[in-house]
This record gives C-alpha cells, sequence and structure tokens, in this order.
C-alpha cells in the first residue's frame, strides 16, 4: 500500500486528534495513526484547565465531552500548612468550568472528530520508520495489522508521546531539561464529594479530580528519590499520603470503595525537545513534557496544537513558507511554555518555602486575589502578570 497525504500524524491522543482536526479542517489531506486501539485508557491526569476547555469550545467538540456526563468543574481549594485558598480560574473565552472526563473517553471523542472533519483515522498502525529525501523528512513506514507499507506527506506531526518514536527517528535534540523531582500513584473512588481539592505538605502533595460516572481521582505525589521504596506497595503510599496531607479525605474514602487498578509512574521527565526540521513537527509530549504535578497537560498540548496550525495557515505547500511557519511556530512554544514550566518545577519540588507561605496567606484574605492565583495554575492569568504592583506592596508590608 502506497499513498500520498499532504499530513500524516503520528499519534491520536490529545495532542494528534486535534492537530488531524484542524488541519482536515483546513483543508489538507490528513492521515492519522495511533498504534494503540480505541477506545484505550492511559497515565493521565485527567484534568483540562479553562484554556483548554475554551479551545474545545472554539474546535466545536465541548458539547461532546458536556455529554459523557463529566462534572463541571468551577471551584477549587488548596490547603498547605496552615493557609486554605477556595476560588476558581477566571473565564476564558466565556468558559468559567474545567472539566477531566476520563481518557479512553475525551481521546475516542477527539479521534471522531478528526473523522468527522476529514482526516482517515487508523488505529492499531505503528510507525516502525521515517522516509527521508536527504534530511527531509517525506514519510512513514507504517504496519498494521500484518501488513506493512509506506505513507508520503509534506509534513509528519509527532504527536506519540514523551518516548516519541519520531523524535528518535529524526534524532530531535533535547534544548534543556531537568532532573526528574516527582513520582507518582493514582486511582478511582467511589462516593467522595465531586470536588476539585488539592492538599500539600512537606514531601507530599495530594488532590482529588472529579470525573465521569461518580468517580473521583485521587492522586498522590512523592518526591523522586522514594520511587523505589514505594513501589513495592504504592496502594499504602497512597493511603498513607492521604492519611497524613488530607485526613478528612482519608475518612471520606473509608465510605466509598476502589474502583479501578492503581496507576504510577516514576518517570516524570521535564525537557523541551527541538520542536521542528526539514518535513517534521513535535507537538505535546513529543516536543515538551514536565511533570504532571500541576496537570498541564492536556491544556498545554490543546494550546500547542492551536498555535501550529495557526502559524501554518495555508503555507504547507509552499516549502519556504512551511519553514518560516514551523520556526516562528518552534519560537512561540517556548514562550508560550517556558514560565508554566517553572512554576511546575517549583510545586514538584514539594517545599513551599516562607515566603511562598506568606504569600499565601496574603491571598487568602482576598477572593480577588485567590481567584487570580487559581487562574495563574490555569494559565487563564499569564503567570508574569500575576504579582501585581499592590500585592508586591502588602508583600513588603509583612
Amino acid at each position: 500500500m502506497n499513498d500520498t497525504y499532504d499530513v500524516v500524524v503520528v499519534g491520536a491522543r490529545v495532542a494528534g486528534s486535534p492537530t488531524a482536526v484542524l488541519l482536515a479542517r483546513a483543508g489538507y489531506r490528513v492521515l492519522l495513526l495511533e498504534r494503540g486501539r480505541f477506545p484505550r485508557d492511559t497515565l493521565s491526569t485527567l484534568l483540562i484547565h479553562q484554556p483548554g476547555v475554551a479551545l474545545l469550545k472554539r474546535w466545536g467538540v465541548l458539547p461532546r465531552v458536556v455529554a459523557t456526563g463529566c462534572p463541571p468543574i468551577d471551584r477549587v481549594s488548596y490547603t498547605v500548612a496552615d493557609v486554605r485558598l477556595e476560588g476558581c480560574s477566571w473565564a476564558v473565552d466565556g468558559v468559567r468550568t474545567a472539566f477531566a472526563p476520563r481518557r479512553y473517553l475525551l481521546d475516542s471523542i477527539l479521534a471522531q472528530a478528526a473523522v468527522d472533519s476529514g482526516a482517515e483515522f487508523r488505529d492499531e498502525s505503528t510507525v516502525l520508520d521515517l522516509t527521508f529525501d536527504g534530511d527531509r523528512v517525506t514519510g512513514a513506514r507504517v504496519r498494521s495489522g500484518g501488513t506493512e507499507y509506506t505513507v508520503r506527506a509534506t509534513l509528519v506531526v509527532g504527536a506519540d508521546g514523551m518516548r516519541s518514536r519520531v523524535a528518535a527517528k529524526v534524532d530531535a535534540p533535547v534544548e534543556f531539561e531537568d532532573p526528574r523531582l516527582t513520582c507518582a500513584y493514582y486511582t478511582y473512588w467511589s462516593d467522595l464529594p465531586q470536588r476539585f481539592r488539592l492538599h500539600e505538605a512537606p514531601g507530599s502533595w495530594v488532590g482529588t479530580i472529579p470525573t465521569n460516572e461518580g468517580a473521583t481521582l485521587v492522586g498522590a505525589y512523592f518526591p523522586q528519590r522514594r520511587f523505589g521504596q514505594l513501589r513495592g506497595d504504592g496502594l499504602g503510599a497512597l493511603l498513607a499520603a492521604v492519611q497524613h496531607t488530607a485526613p478528612e479525605l482519608r475518612e471520606q474514602m473509608d465510605g466509598g470503595r476502589m474502583l479501578d487498578r492503581l496507576h504510577g509512574t516514576g518517570d516524570q521527565r521535564n525537557f523541551f525537545r527541538k520542536a521542528v526540521g526539514p518535513g517534521w513537527v513535535l507537538v505535546g509530549d513529543a516536543g515538551h513534557h514536565k511533570d504532571s504535578i500541576t496537570a498541564r497537560g492536556i491544556t498545554d498540548a490543546f494550546r500547542q496544537v492551536q498555535l501550529l496550525v495557526d502559524c501554518i495557515g495555508d503555507g504547507l505547500h509552499d516549502p519556504q513558507r512551511l519553514s518560516r511557519a514551523l520556526n516562528r511556530f518552534a519560537l512561540q512554544r517556548n514562550d508560550m511554555l517556558i514560565t508554566g514550566y517553572r512554576n511546575t518545577l517549583t510545586t514538584a519540588a514539594l517545599a513551599a518555602s516562607k515566603h511562598q507561605l506568606e504569600l499565601l496567606r496574603l491571598i487568602a484574605g482576598s477572593t480577588e486575589l485567590t481567584d487570580r492565583y487559581f487562574s495563574m495554575m490555569s494559565g487563564a492569568c499569564p503567570a508574569d502578570e500575576f504579582l501585581t504592583p499592590e500585592l508586591l506592596d502588602l508583600l513588603a508590608s509583612t
């Protein structure tokens, strides 16, 4: 089998499927490839912050997510030491709710949206290699079932995750990276209050996120150095962390039951890879990954996709325009994500400083500042705009 497309997208989850949706709607012939068989779950914190939900609305996909019965999240609480913040992120394009749908639902919705937009979707299709003309990527060698074939494309999009095969085949260098900071365990629990809650203590972070069918994701983060010690009893570690960090939540869990197996990871990498090259581009976790503790992965994948498609526009088949567009995407991607990346590393250190606690105490006394803080967490408020002159004056006076 040999065929030619404008774009081949490798990976059909939260970066790949939206890329296929938008490029197909732009009039390009798109092939979307996925190694797994849909529907299928994957490791995920599930949360789509307000900027990501606003993009789902813009793409016309939000009604399908809402139709799954996933509860809207319009309040969040954050407890650390003697400080408790309760509030909500600002609205983005009229959207003030977050959502946390199960991934086997969300990913299937996005893949179907790609098909509905005109893309061709093939799951259970593994990219074995890329094809080249000199240093330019020209397509991919694919295995579907027992059949191997080559597809050609003007652009190959690597949306195949942190361990991206596309990135490996083009030898995309890591531009910079930081050490792993946390490991994490989570599962789903019944009969808990449908609330988004965060609890922090030295060396520990616990959160709950409501999702489909009355289930709540309960997760705990630990210092990376403890992973070898904890991996023999991840569930015990999770329950002990909840007891220590959020005892009220632990008591509530006694009234429910565990709904799914335990999920865990010690591979919380923090890096930016080179995003583009001749005939190829990386989006989502393939090009940039950070600790999941701030649950920004899905939202930031959506933002990258929209940026990429905006940069490409109608210039895919003009080699010079495409090259400029990809380079523009690479620069703007880094500018868009770097501050959130640094803030995530600070959170993942699991050690709130005295200065941070003083700041949180000030914020807790103001509904406006609390919502601004949660807006920074969601990405609705740019992090470099969070520290207003008024807040700096308050800090200086303490």
